[in-house]
């Protein structure tokens, strides 16, 4: 079956998709990358634009030597996954964007990127990790899944937390969305922070034929906070990938 590829959002990493590999690689191939800068590249040079992070994730899929390919991506990630299906249509037979929007100004945010840009050459890369990542869950540093998910976020360092904000920050997909018209599936928590409702209608109607998930009781990280929703979602909306 065609594969599935996860790219996770601003200072995450592979590693927070445990639970979705174990589930769905029962029916096909996950393939969770980790952006540079982040998680287990988080050694590799930072890249600070949305565009760039496109490029380096298709030449990544290209070197394993996959082709076709439903594809996910959540928060930042959905930003890139926007660009990359606008780049090559023809290899995306499905898509998700989960936790996104096509505003990269992010409006609406817990704080703006500038806050976060300046807070983050104040306090440093850990304790904004940190921070952010507590934004993500609806109970917080409360939630059972905040340490593991903070712990992803803090191998990020103060170059890569700034770039990617740059890279949010600079983007727009707005203009771009008409021309997405593979199958997709946008999922969204209603209790999310970070991409409030007007993001999440934006993508719903305007790209063609979209279906919508929203997930109650949730935050940013349904994917954590919800895991065997999020993956039963997940699962049908696949149901029709070859």
């Amino acid at each position: 079956m065609t594969p599935l590829v996860l790219v996770h959002g601003f200072i995450g990493g592979s590693a927070q998709w445990e639970e979705q590999i174990d589930a769905l690689s029962v029916d096909r191939e996950v393939i969770a990358l980790d952006l540079p800068g982040f998680g287990r590249n988080a050694h590799l040079p930072v890249i600070d634009t949305i565009g760039g992070f496109a490029d380096w994730a298709m030449a990544a899929l290209d070197e394993r030597g996959v082709r076709r390919f439903c594809l996910l991506g959540h928060s930042m990630g959905g930003m890139i996954v926007q660009e990359m299906a606008r780049r090559a249509p023809g290899r995306i037979v499905q898509l998700i964007l989960y936790a996104t929007g096509a505003l990269g100004i992010l409006p609406g945010r817990f704080e703006t990127i500038a806050e976060s840009k300046a807070r983050a050459r104040a306090e440093g890369a850990g304790v904004t990790a940190r921070r952010i990542a507590a934004t993500w869950f609806r109970e917080s540093e409360q939630a059972p899944r905040y340490e593991g998910c903070a712990a992803i976020a803090e191998h990020a360092s103060l170059g890569a937390v700034l770039a990617g904000l740059d890279a949010m920050e600079a983007w727009s997909g707005e203009a771009a969305l008409s021309q997405l018209d593979m199958p997709t599936l946008i999922i969204w928590g209603d209790g999310d922070r970070t991409y409030p409702w007007a993001q999440t209608e934006l993508l719903w109607r305007t790209l063609p034929g979209a279906n919508l998930a929203v997930i109650p009781g949730c935050a940013h990280a349904v994917h954590l906070e919800k895991p065997h929703l999020f993956n039963a979602v997940l699962r049908d909306h696949l149901t029709n990938a070859p």
